[in-house]
């Protein structure tokens, strides 16, 4: 009976001491749902609404298509909102390097002519229930030759950068970055 009721006793002494409960830890899905392909010299491409870039292919020359891979972020089984917002990181497409702001991700990119021509970016910050997802453990790629290479983001990853020289035979690489959100 003594056990009992000093049980009892220290049950209730630490319920007293209004201890919380440890936060769970948020569950992050990035799931692909989305492939567009264009012409690598003369359009522009961007995700659907509410997706982010998470891989590239190219096989060619400027004149040749470049496909690019889009996919929904969910938190708790609850769609992330991306927030989209200008083009910018305007640079010669051949001595082009280019990474996004802190927490925020790629969700499109336009290059007009040959490794001569311009690119740009569109980068989007990503909200969960009004609270800004951040993007951690950016990391680049080994390099490519941009004619013949396909990428894709790790698991629970998003490209957060690119990095080109050269023509058709030069190198690129991209950097991606892991969501991560602190419930």
């Amino acid at each position: 009976m003594k056990k009992v009721a000093f049980a009892a006793l220290t049950v209730a002494a630490v319920a007293a001491l209004n201890i919380p409960a440890p936060a769970s830890a948020a569950t992050i899905k990035v799931e692909y749902v989305y492939s567009g392909t264009v012409q690598e010299s003369g359009d522009e491409f961007s995700c659907p609404a509410g997706q982010v870039m998470t891989g590239r292919s190219h096989y060619g020359d400027e004149n040749a298509d470049t496909t690019y891979q889009c996919s929904w972020i969910f938190i708790n089984d609850v769609q992330v909102e991306v927030f989209s917002g200008d083009w910018f990181g305007y640079a010669k497409e051949s001595r082009s390097n280019f990474s996004a702001p802190l927490d925020q991700v790629i969700v499109g990119r336009r290059h007009h002519g040959d490794e001569n021509g311009a690119t740009e970016y569109k980068t989007a910050a990503l909200y969960w229930q009004e609270r800004q997802v951040r993007i951690t453990d950016r990391t680049w790629t080994e390099p490519y030759t941009e004619s013949s290479h396909t990428t894709q983001a790790g698991v629970n990853q998003v490209m957060t950068g690119r990095n080109h020289s050269g023509d058709e035979n030069g190198k690129t690489q991209y950097q991606y970055g892991t969501v991560t959100f602190a419930g």
